[in-house]
């Protein structure tokens, strides 16, 4: 292992122990379901261990300090806007009432990781495509996350936040940046949210207003987040970049000396 593998790991147990001291409650609740009458191994939640190993080993490999402080950064902040929209508009509920719970949000920036190096062994199949398939795909995957959005969204349109998430996601789909980078993005997103939706939609962590165990939207939904939070990296390091450059050139051109 990496010593960027190793802080990227002890950050992320550092972040589980600070949310089960802080929502020590809630872990208590969890723990007391325990039941000493029956196997250990029949009480153990398989799904959640499985995606926790999962999701523990993609992060620890290429493991980069310099990209992933970034990554996670965007991760964060994009699942604060996007838990709020949800909660706040009642599409999804945590079973704590809380819109949004503080505790859900350090799991955005480790599937953001996670998804990262989901989407560099995905690529290795989308950039197979040539230029015609990849725009057929990119229309069918797109096309059809967006008829699935707006029926499961159009309650609240007339909230702010949605209204904002569906100019957001309009305008991504309709400026294809690198389409097999996205589309690479957007299955690697979608695969791995199956498995979380599913784990916390049957464990009644959270539910969506449909009931559903989960919806496909909100499956399909991490894979468009994950496209989001790429596309808002890209920005961010191209005005870094362009930022340096500046200073760059200023730096280099210096007025001549004068006589004295």
């Amino acid at each position: 292992m990496t010593r960027a593998g190793y802080v990227l790991l002890s950050a992320m147990l550092a972040t589980i122990a600070l949310i089960g001291y802080v929502w020590w409650p809630l872990l208590a609740e969890a723990v007391g379901t325990f039941n000493p009458n029956y196997p250990w191994w029949r009480q153990v939640d398989w799904l959640l261990l499985g995606i926790f190993v999962v999701m523990t080993v993609l992060i620890l490999i290429g493991a980069d300090l310099r990209r992933d402080v970034l990554i996670a950064a965007v991760g964060l902040g994009g699942g604060l806007v996007i838990e709020s929209w949800g909660t706040q508009t009642g599409l999804w509920t945590y079973y704590t009432l809380e819109r949004p719970p503080l505790w859900i949000l350090p799991a955005w920036p480790v599937a953001s990781l996670a998804i990262d190096r989901l989407t560099t062994l995905v690529r290795k199949l989308t950039d197979r495509l040539a230029a015609g398939p990849t725009t057929l795909v990119y229309l069918v995957i797109f096309g059809g996350f967006a008829s699935l959005m707006v029926p499961f969204v159009w309650h609240t349109r007339y909230a702010s936040l949605t209204i904002a998430a569906l100019v957001l996601c309009a305008f991504l789909v309709a400026t294809p940046v690198q389409p097999r980078m996205a589309l690479a993005t957007f299955i690697a997103g979608a695969g791995l949210g199956y498995f979380l939706e599913r784990w916390g939609t049957t464990r009644q962590c959270w539910s969506y207003y449909t009931r559903q165990t989960p919806p496909l939207f909100a499956v399909l939904a991490h894979g468009m987040a994950a496209v989001a939070f790429w596309r808002t990296s890209q920005a961010i390091q191209r005005v870094f970049s362009l930022g340096n450059q500046a200073r760059s050139e200023q730096a280099t051109v210096r007025p001549a000396p004068t006589a004295d």
